[in-house]
Formats: structure tokens, C-alpha cells, sequence
């Protein structure tokens, strides 16, 4: 299948950086990663890619819930609308272009806006543990990875993973796409180091070592290791703008999840991450 059309921002000799959010469920990057996304999406001279690796669904693949839609499309709704949100800052929207786009065999949906890319991988959700959920095959990147499954399926059943080489070269294919132009590149990716990040999400691990085994081979990348849940027991180190910028994409999420007829978590707004962001920077 074609790829969309490259724009006049992603041309060489018009891109400065690209900045990847790795996100293991479509709030992640709203909740561990702000206000970088914000700031990157201002940034007329940067291109902020989000993929999101796993569908987010909790368990529920395809199905609603009793809810009028899936809830892994009001997660991507979510996070859709957030990244418009950045992105329309004191402008008038514009048109969104979606659709598919082939990399490494593997249909994935992709979302253009402005100067922002989001990928939707759509993989089973993992469950905390990492032992996945009953009603989608107890898939998950962990057992993937450890070699307890040797192929990963789409909730919506659009590609299937051979393999987790299979997985870091498809990654690999959305880097070297979006990234082959700019001066530079860098990784936001979930905190790897369970010493420094204990506890935490095992699909947000497993995102962690799937970007990192995409950018195996390339050189000058920056990556940025963020605290997840953990993030929550360490001060509030945010304040001002700041916080303000995080707060205002986290409820824009929020909103946009309750549009397609989901709950959401509002005590993460207030009380756990919104106040927080931790993160180690390192360059290879």
C-alpha cells in the first residue's frame, strides 16, 4: 500500500528534529511525557511522531463493554483529540488525513495533523503483569518476547507479528520514514531500569525494549527515559506552565475518551501524575 504523501515540512532542508513518543497505551505519553509533547508539537521546526504500540483495550479486544463503541477507538479518540488540541494552539483546525500505511508488510493505522504523526499498532493489551487477557488469547508483548508466543495479532485483525524482531523492524520502518530527514532525532520512551522505574506497567517495559531494539545501528539519537507509575510516590516537580500545559492535554484526553461513551480515570488529573514528570536523558 502507498504511503501518504510527504509534506512540505518533512522535505529535507525544512526539519530540524524529530521527536518519537513511545507509548505503550494511547495516555501514556499525556501522563509520564508532558509538557514535552506540548512544547515539541509548538516547535514549528519539529515533527513529534506518537506510536502507540498496544490498542489499550484492557482485556476487551474488538468489543464495547456494553458501551457504544470499542474502547480501544475512545482511547485513540483520546489521544486524537489531544494531539489536535497541541497542535491548534491559537489556530483554526484543519483537515485530518488518515488511513493505513505499510511498513515492513504490516498495515498500521496512521493520523496526520499539522506537523504531528500518530501510529495506532493496535496490539492486545498486556494486562499489568504481562500475562495478558482471556479474551484475546493471553497475547502480550511479554510473552512475545520471552518466547511464550511466537506471533503477536491486531485486536482488529489487520497484520500479524511474526516474531519480536518482526515488531522492532516495523518500528524500524516508521523511524527511518518519518525521522530521514531531520537533524536529529529523539526517543521518548517509558524508563527501562526497574530500579529507577519499579513497578510499572509491564506493557510499558516491553515499548521501552521494543524502541530501543528499533534504534539498534542508528547513531546521534537522543533518547529520553521517563518514571512511570512510580512517578507517583516521588514530590510534584511540576509547577506553572508547566503543570498547566500537562493538566490541559491530560483533560482534553480525558474528554475525548467520554465523547465515544467511556469512564475515565479523572484521579489521575488531580492527584497521582499531573504534577509530576521525571526523566533521564542519555545519547547514543
Amino acid at each position: 500500500m502507498t504511503l501518504p504523501s510527504v509534506s512540505s515540512a518533512e522535505k529535507p532542508g525544512a526539519l530540524k528534529r524529530v521527536s518519537f513518543y513511545f507509548a505503550a497505551h494511547e495516555d501514556d505519553w499525556q501522563l509520564f511525557m508532558n509538557p514535552s509533547a506540548f512544547r515539541d508539537v509548538l516547535d514549528a521546526g519539529t515533527k513529534t511522531v506518537f506510536i502507540h504500540v498496544t490498542a489499550g483495550d484492557a482485556g476487551l479486544g474488538t468489543k464495547t463493554g456494553g458501551r457504544k463503541y470499542p474502547y480501544y477507538l475512545a482511547r485513540e479518540h483520546g489521544a486524537e483529540f489531544a494531539i489536535r488540541f497541541m497542535a491548534d494552539s491559537d489556530r483554526a483546525p484543519v483537515e485530518t488525513i488518515a488511513g493505513p500505511a505499510t511498513f515492513n508488510g504490516h498495515p498500521i493505522y496512521r493520523v496526520t495533523y499539522r506537523n504531528t504523526l500518530a501510529y495506532f499498532l493496535r496490539i492486545p493489551d498486556g494486562s499489568p503483569s504481562g500475562d495478558g487477557y482471556p479474551d484475546t488469547g493471553y497475547q502480550s508483548l511479554r510473552r512475545m518476547a520471552g518466547g511464550q508466543i511466537s506471533t503477536l495479532t491486531a485486536i482488529d485483525d489487520t497484520t500479524t507479528y511474526e516474531g519480536w524482531r518482526d515488531l522492532a523492524l516495523t518500528l524500524r520502518g516508521i523511524v527511518d520514514f518519518e525521522g530521514g530527514y531531520a537533524h536529529s532525532l529523539n526517543f521518548h520512551i517509558p524508563e527501562l531500569d526497574h530500579a529507577l522505574n519499579p513497578n510499572d506497567h509491564s506493557d510499558h517495559f516491553m515499548t521501552a525494549k521494543a524502541a530501543l531494539d528499533a534504534a539498534e545501528g542508528l547513531g546521534g539519537v537522543r533518547l529520553l527515559h521517563y518514571v512511570g507509575y512510580a512517578g507517583a510516590e516521588r514530590p510534584e516537580n511540576l509547577t506553572g506552565l508547566d503543570r498547566d500545559m500537562k493538566c490541559a492535554v491530560y483533560a482534553v484526553t480525558l474528554a475525548g475518551v467520554m465523547a465515544f461513551d467511556h469512564a475515565t480515570a479523572w484521579e489521575h488529573y488531580d492527584q497521582t501524575f499531573v504534577a509530576r514528570n521525571y526523566c533521564r536523558v542519555e545519547n547514543i
